[in-house]
């Protein structure tokens, strides 16, 4: 592995972000390449098969800006895409890892929420991880439909983004949750809101900062950390309107 090239990172919009936030503060000396497919976001939406040519199509893109692993910062994309993209292309891909096993570890009412994409829920990794590590935990998801659109749009605070949230949050509270599962790599820009809505007894995981420590392993196990200080920029690029993703950017880079 050329240690002194770029991570890549993409997701279906800015929701990524996130993720890259955790990266960057795991790895301060490394640099790196997002790509925001805005352009066809959302991908709750968009066919197995759409996701997977998407998927492809922007490992390509990072591919030729010469990185050296690719972080696929979308759970969606994760459970569709991952397994074809370490067959089809020679470098390591860390995914998102639905972070299950930790709430269901520190569950007292024996009770978890999930909320995430209806893509996510549906793809076999995430089933997967649910069969292994709940034994005795019940499971209650919640489909998020329309909250990314809303984080797209720069409208991640707004009263509207509340009330819809309040409108999936609450059957998860009146269930008994103790522990809410954010499966989709937009909601962690939604905490400020969530925490208004919850009670305190709720704890939010947001898997970010797993991905990043995994993404810290595989680059240990490839000599792959940056020689010396960051010698690179960090780029990045969108399929669609920029607006959103440089506002986000700014608050990230401060």
């Amino acid at each position: 592995m050329n240690s002194n090239l770029h991570i890549g990172v993409f997701d279906s919009g800015v929701g990524g972000l996130s993720v890259l936030k955790a990266l960057r503060e795991e790895l301060p000396d490394e640099s790196f390449i997002y790509l925001a497919d805005s352009a066809n976001a959302p991908y709750g939406r968009r066919t197995p098969d759409q996701i997977l040519a998407l998927s492809m199509k922007n490992t390509e893109f990072l591919l030729e800006k010469n990185v050296k692993v690719v972080v696929v910062a979308c759970n969606t994309a994760t459970g569709i895409a991952i397994n074809y993209l370490r067959k089809a292309f020679p470098l390591p891909f860390i995914g998102m890892e639905p972070a299950v096993k930790p709430a269901a570890a520190g569950s007292l009412t024996k009770r978890i929420g999930v909320l995430a994409t209806s893509r996510t829920f549906e793809a076999d990794h995430f089933n997967q991880t649910v069969s292994q590590y709940t034994d005795g935990i019940e499971v209650i998801v919640k489909v998020g439909e329309g909250l990314v659109e809303l984080v797209e749009q720069g409208l991640a605070d707004s009263p509207k983004t509340e009330r819809l949230l309040a409108h999936y949050l609450n059957p998860l509270i009146e269930a008994g949750i103790d522990q809410l599962v954010l499966g989709c790599t937009h909601y962690p820009f939604l905490i400020p809101l969530i925490q208004k809505i919850i009670p305190e007894n709720i704890t939010i995981h947001d898997p970010a900062p797993a991905v990043a420590r995994q993404t810290r392993r595989i680059l240990e196990q490839n000599d792959g950390f940056v020689i010396g200080p960051k010698n690179l920029e960090d780029n990045f690029y969108s399929t669609g309107d920029r607006t959103i993703l440089d506002s986000m950017i700014n608050t990230i880079y401060g």
